[in-house]
């Protein structure tokens, strides 16, 4: 494993100092790698979104309303997510 040394404000020392105290995290570098991994999930959903976006526009105008569109999005959304869960 790499190591990576971080400057933090003392604000933002504390705050990571106070959720290793939850018990929660075994100690700063179990919280960082817990806040990296969120914001690579978070990254390829959006990354998956903006796909389905990019291909919604691509294949010309639809003869659907807007709510239908909408709920459509949202299960092709939440499926994406319930596969990243259980992979």
């Amino acid at each position: 494993m790499a190591t990576m040394n971080v400057s933090l404000p003392d604000k933002m020392k504390q705050w990571v100092e106070d959720q290793v105290q939850t018990g929660r995290y075994g100690n700063a570098s179990d919280y960082v790698r817990d806040l990296v991994r969120r914001d690579q999930e978070r990254a390829e959903a959006r990354e998956k979104l903006q796909q389905m976006v990019d291909e919604a526009l691509a294949s010309g105008r639809v003869e659907m309303g807007r709510d239908e569109l909408l709920a459509r999005m949202r299960l092709k959304a939440k499926a994406a997510v319930e596969q990243k869960k259980s992979a």
